[in-house]
């Protein structure tokens, strides 16, 4: 069993030991705020070290047992902008009139009723009675994290969830907890942070520094060398790599983070450069050995004795959902309909950051909303369905995002209005697919609902491409109208010019006119798309609204398709 097989085994069994305990309490109730706490600017009030976990049940990763997050009807005036507007009142939603107090354990279990609900997540403790009518999870998700320390229940369903600033003015102190010497000694090495004068409590989780490997070295490693005008950084993977590539590099001043998505493993490079390079970065992937190369230009001609000091994490190699998030600033560089409410983006990177998206995952979007940041993810495409080939100056340059436009929602009314040439937080990116799944499929099934069809759009191109084994892949697309229909007129010319791929379309709300499939998805639709030739391997993947995900699981699996036949994304 070689080291991406125990990984495998690792992560399915993790998912089914948490599959009955995925808390969407807290995430849910803030999952319209979501922000980041990885990377994120000095709030007014909070600043504490977060840690990083995206979990079984996050928004763009769904538990086996295909749990879908509850959520309850909200009154009138309830909204995410009538807490922005509440926290913003001057309302005390503490109880305390702004004073900032140590909770021990026993004081916090005291804490545990509707009137009078208090949760501690990541050391700090918050008063969540205000909040309950505004939870979109309802009363009974959020009373789940009454009177305890809710950290690792939260952890397992949003790690970009911005709780430090949306409940920034329900915060009651900290815990009164000594961090052992180890954990002391670590934060000791961090930038301390304040909270109106009261320091944060340190990391009780720190980033781990490894994973335990197997007696076989799986570990990618790195060499450098250099010229007088040049210096060039060459990592080996260990292992192929998929033609999207693997590298996300930021050099921002002098600090040059490189970071490799090697499946569910990330490998971290962050050096202090010795000297200052020019902005630009060139990122060359050798796909079939595995290795990845970056060269700088230096800004000065001379000889470098180092490569740079050492920074935080450097030379890790952990599982990707303990790694820490990480932001950049982009700049809309255009906006162009795809359908009557959806818009492509198009997002340039900081001249000296490169990020090649794999397949499937997904990245951050962060911006303010009325003095709030507010965080979403959105799973990255291709400028077309099947787009030219772009030189290697190109790849990883620029981001493309399709985005619906919610007209009473928070984060995308705002996208739409901005003006070209604005600014957008990019974190990640960040995802559960690995190539691995696809080993041997003769038969690739898409279901996918409205943009739950972004994630299928990069995975069609990437299947035509490079898995010549996959004899049949067949997309069934679930919308309300046609004009809804994202791409139609590529999908159906794709149908054209491939034989082995096939699209379905299935209106809910069809105008007379239309000819194709209507209704729901139901069991007598998905059994005669979902053929078992003989001989077969077959993969159903799944994307779309909660409802429809959780549907189209229980419809797959009633006809017995095995876990491992099934990959869910959560729009």
């Amino acid at each position: 069993m070689d080291l991406e097989e125990e990984e495998e085994e690792d992560y399915r069994s993790e998912s089914r030991r948490k599959a009955s305990t995925v808390f969407s309490v807290i995430a849910s109730v803030l999952s319209g705020f979501l922000g980041n706490w990885a990377c994120f600017k000095v709030s007014e009030m909070l600043n504490v070290p977060s840690q990083a976990f995206p979990a079984a049940g996050s928004q763009q990763r769904v538990a086996p047992a295909g749990q879908s997050r509850n959520k309850v009807v909200l009154k009138p005036g309830h909204s995410l902008l009538d807490w922005i507007r509440l926290t913003k009142s001057g309302q005390d939603l503490t109880g305390l009139r702004g004073r900032l107090i140590e909770v021990t354990e026993d004081e916090l279990k005291k804490h545990n009723t509707k009137k009078d609900c208090w949760t501690c997540i990541r050391g700090m403790v918050y008063n969540l009675s205000a909040y309950m009518d505004f939870h979109p999870g309802g009363e009974e998700e959020l009373m789940r994290a009454a009177g305890i320390d809710s950290t690792d229940l939260f952890d397992e369903v949003h790690r970009w969830v911005n709780y430090e600033s949306m409940l920034k003015e329900c915060l009651v102190g900290r815990m009164a907890v000594k961090p052992s010497p180890a954990l002391q000694a670590h934060t000791e090495k961090t930038e301390s942070t304040h909270l109106n004068g009261l320091s944060a409590p340190p990391s009780l989780r720190p980033e781990p520094l490894s994973a335990p490997l197997p007696a076989k070295d799986h570990r990618p490693r790195y060499d450098w060398f250099q010229t007088d005008g040049t210096v060039n950084i060459v990592v080996y993977t260990k292992r192929k790599i998929p033609s999207a590539g693997c590298a996300v590099v930021d050099l921002q001043d002098d600090n040059l983070r490189v970071e490799m998505l090697l499946g569910r493993m990330s490998y971290l490079l962050y050096w202090r450069l010795s000297s200052r390079v020019q902005d630009h970065v060139d990122v060359q992937t050798a796909h079939s050995v595995g290795k990845v190369q970056l060269c700088l230009r230096k800004s000065v001609k001379e000889k470098w004795t180092q490569l740079g000091q050492s920074l935080e994490h450097h030379d890790t190699f952990i599982q990707c959902k303990d790694r820490g998030l990480f932001y950049r600033e982009c700049v809309l560089l255009s906006k162009t309909d795809v359908t009557h409410n959806t818009q492509l983006l198009r997002l340039q990177l900081p001249p000296g950051s490169r990020m090649q998206v794999p397949v499937g995952r997904h990245v951050y979007l962060k911006t303010s909303v009325q003095g709030t940041d507010v965080v979403k993810p959105y799973t990255a495409v291709d400028q077309m369905l099947i787009p030219p080939s772009q030189s290697s100056a190109e790849v990883g340059s620029d981001i493309h995002l399709m985005i619906k436009v919610y007209p009473d929602g928070v984060l995308t009314p705002h996208i739409a209005n901005l003006p070209i040439g604005a600014s957008l937080s990019v974190g990640g990116p960040e995802g559960s697919l690995t190539l691995r799944v696809l080993r041997d499929v003769t038969h690739l099934y898409m279901l996918a609902a409205g943009t739950g069809f972004t994630p299928m759009a990069r995975l069609i191109r990437l299947a035509l491409q490079e898995f010549t084994v996959i004899r049949k892949m067949k997309l069934m697309f679930f919308n309300r109208q046609e004009r809804d229909i994202l791409w139609q007129s590529q999908l159906d010319e794709l149908c054209t010019k491939e034989e082995r791929f096939e699209v379905q379309h299935v209106l809910s709300e069809p105008a007379d006119s239309w000819t194709g499939r209507r209704g729901r998805i139901d069991a007598c639709m998905l059994q005669n798309f979902l053929e078992r030739p003989e001989n077969s391997k077959c993969l159903v993947c799944v994307c779309g609204p909660a409802g429809f995900t959780e549907s189209a699981v229980q419809l797959v699996r009633q006809l017995d398709f095995s876990e491992e036949e099934l990959h869910v994304f959560q729009a």
